[in-house]
C-alpha cells in the first residue's frame, strides 16, 4: 500500500482535511477515523 500524506484539523465536532497532493479537494468525517476513509475514497 503507498502511503499518503494527508492535513486535518477539528471544526467543532466535524473533522475536515485534504490530501497534500490535492491541496483543493477537502473531505469531512465525523472522526478522524470516517476522515482517513473520506480521504482513501477521495484518492481512489
Amino acid at each position: 500500500m503507498e502511503t499518503k500524506k494527508f492535513v486535518y484539523w477539528q471544526e467543532g465536532n466535524i473533522w475536515v482535511g485534504y490530501l497534500e497532493e490535492h491541496p483543493d479537494y477537502w473531505t469531512q468525517g465525523e472522526s478522524v477515523e470516517k476522515l482517513k476513509e473520506n480521504l482513501r475514497e477521495l484518492y481512489q
